[in-house]
């Protein structure tokens, strides 16, 4: 028998090659979307028939109409699918816009999670639970590189929710002996990354200069340092934890962390194209709070999960960039 599989963020980045991976794995996977007046699925448009109201579905992929916000609906649609795993990918994601809208941040990014885990404590569902954590939940770092005992110190009110979504799965572990395993998932960047972060902004706007659709380049701070991977190799983690055989908490990064400029570097490099000549910075772009500096110790995963990160960061800059200048050339994303 197939194991069922839910996705919340099922569009996202993360949630479209999770889907992937596990339906390779010959999971059902079932993701949930909200509804809206437009479709804006296009990482996930080949798994299904755009008639969703109809009940269109292809395979074994099926999405189902459902809100974070909204604690009946992911109740009820817990009891009619009964999954084996949950991945809790959902969030408002993006660290600057969660500045201008803090409230919405905070009620789907933070309690968002706490309404999956009491739906499944409600209906006493026997499942594995994946619950999404962030880097951004160290910040301030408070040493370095960060670990799974490394102290917290969020510096957005992203970094807050994501940090309140971490410690309620962590008490409702210990509290009800439930299986949630939290990932602690440093910067992972793919083709499919949102145009509004940095690294996809980059190879974005490298890929429209080399096309002569852009003259410039506008970032913020060049300075700030990450740990950067590739998506597609961060969502086996995700499962990975889930086949572990005890639930707990992992850090996922490669190691290596590296400037925006840096990262700005490669990519004009690779397209042949002088970097000073093109980017400048502007102060509009800085955060209220910045982070300056993260970088994972991923030693836990490595030797309990067996995982670690197979892309190099120069073999990701030119994944993107030329899968941007198929994107502008063809208007389809990767």
């Amino acid at each position: 028998m197939k194991k069922i599989a839910l996705i919340t963020g099922v569009t996202g980045q993360d949630g479209s090659y999770l889907s992937e991976f596990l339906l390779e794995k010959d999971y059902e996977v079932h993701g949930i979307v909200r509804r809206a007046s437009t479709f804006n699925r296009p990482r996930i448009d080949k798994y299904f028939d755009r008639d969703l109201e109809n009940n269109g579905s292809h395979q074994s992929f099926f999405l189902h109409y459902a809100d974070l916000t909204d604690s009946s609906s992911i109740s009820n649609l817990l009891k009619d699918i009964q999954p084996n795993e949950i991945y809790n990918l959902g969030a408002q994601s993006h660290v600057g816009i969660s500045f201008e809208i803090p409230e919405y941040t905070s009620e789907v990014t933070g309690l968002g999670t706490l309404r999956l885990l009491e739906a499944i404590r409600g209906i006493n569902l026997n499942c594995k639970f994946y619950q999404a954590g962030s880097s951004e939940m160290f910040g301030l770092i408070q040493e370095n590189p960060q670990s799974e005992n490394t102290p917290f110190y969020p510096r957005s009110p992203y970094g807050v929710a994501k940090l309140y979504g971490h410690w309620i799965a962590k008490n409702y572990r210990e509290s009800y002996g439930m299986f949630i395993s939290n990932g602690i998932l440093f910067n992972h960047e793919s083709p499919r990354r949102g145009e509004n972060f940095v690294t996809r902004k980059i190879t974005l706007g490298v890929a429209a200069i080399m096309l002569g659709l852009q003259k410039e380049l506008v970032l913020g701070n060049l300075d700030a340092k990450r740990d950067w991977g590739y998506a597609k190799d961060f969502v086996e983690a995700m499962w990975m934890m889930l086949q572990h055989d005890t639930p707990d908490d992992f850090v996922i990064a490669t190691g290596e962390t590296y400037s925006v400029k840096h990262f700005c570097e490669l990519v004009f490099d690779i397209a042949n194209l002088d970097m000073n000549k093109y980017v400048r910075s502007d102060e509009r772009f800085f955060r209220p709070a910045e982070v300056d500096i993260l970088c994972g110790d991923p030693s836990k995963a490595k030797k309990e999960l067996g995982w670690s990160s197979k892309t190099s960061l120069a073999e990701l800059a030119e994944i993107m960039l030329k899968s941007d200048l198929e994107y502008l050339k063809s208007g389809k994303l990767s």
